[in-house]
């Protein structure tokens, strides 16, 4: 820009967005919310799983099994032209496949056996305030006053949906609400340690090879725990639900995040992912039959409040 189209545009208001920026604005907004809803669903997938005699075990090895594939794909695709991964490159995904999709997944399947879709999402919307917690206690990253406030406002928003939950379904809810929130602190592990290697490796190529990872552990697990026979017994529509899990809830929204942070930035993008524990609630309301009480509502509220406290900090 020139010196004397830098002072007009100084000293002019500002100009509307070109027509072609606000189509491309919609088209990430569009995505993000796909992506979103499209993640939420994984725990609607699972709960109708469960329905049909399957252990959790087993319906994580299907769901890595047939992503697995899909995962290799992206991590050749992301690493064309790019270097080769060293000795550390390698040491760092394993590490991030094990703690950020392998332990993470496994808690949660093992969780939703026991509590509600919705109280699942609600717990995994705690995410940031753990990231927050982690940083604080492992390298004494400060914490002011308004991010105190929204990890209040987030965990009574879940104690309120758990204590309304525990009177209705008894003392399960205790065990599988402790496994989410393992899940919850494990992604949080994954979350804390990725920052430097995405910009070493990249965050496709990352993504890629670390959950393809975690699908070796999940598959390598269900060999030693399980008999390779025993998947002759598994439901077909387990399999069908796992296949869908695998792409609609596991692949796509990775890519759907990921062009929405082309066009609406990181910021955006993960504001509309306040809309993930509402589309869990209502799915599971409408598909699973789940009751949606005021506790639950009140609870929801809270979450939200608290992530949206913590997003507008940063």
């Amino acid at each position: 820009m020139t010196s004397r189209a830098a002072d007009l545009a100084g000293s002019a208001p500002p100009l509307p967005s070109p027509p072609a920026q606000a189509p491309r604005r919609w088209t990430g907004l569009a995505l993000a919310l796909a992506g979103s809803i499209a993640f939420s669903g994984k725990a609607i997938i699972v709960k109708l799983a469960y329905r049909h005699g399957v252990d959790a075990v087993t319906l994580i090895m299907l769901r890595m099994l047939l992503a697995l594939p899909l995962f290799l794909g992206l991590a050749w695709w992301a690493g064309r032209g790019k270097a080769p991964l060293v000795r550390r490159d390698w040491l760092a995904l394993a590490s991030l496949g094990f703690c950020g999709y392998y332990l993470a997944s496994l808690l949660d399947f093992a969780g939703l056996a026991y509590i509600s879709a919705s109280l699942e999402r609600l717990i995994l919307y705690l995410n940031p305030s753990l990231v927050l917690l982690l940083g604080l206690l492992f390298y004494r990253r400060r914490v002011c006053r308004q991010q105190l406030v929204a990890l209040a406002v987030g965990y009574a928003g879940v104690g309120l949906a758990f204590g309304h939950e525990l009177r209705l379904t008894g003392e399960h809810v205790a065990l599988g609400a402790a496994l989410v929130f393992g899940s919850a602190l494990s992604y949080a592990v994954y979350l804390l340690q990725c920052g430097e290697e995405i910009k070493r490796i990249g965050s496709l190529r990352l993504t890629g090879w670390a959950t393809s990872i975690a699908c070796g552990l999940c598959i390598g697990q269900f060999l030693l725990l399980r008999p390779l026979g025993s998947l002759a017994a598994v439901a077909p529509e387990v399999w069908w639900l796992s296949l869908l899990n695998a792409t609609l809830c596991t692949f796509a929204p990775v890519i759907l995040v990921m062009l929405a942070i082309e066009r609406l930035g990181a910021g955006v993008a993960a504001q509309t992912g306040l809309i993930g524990p509402i589309s869990t609630i209502l799915m599971g309301v409408w598909i699973l039959g789940e009751p949606f009480t005021p506790w639950m509502a009140a609870g929801t509220v809270l979450v939200l409040l608290g992530v949206g406290l913590l997003a507008a900090r940063r």
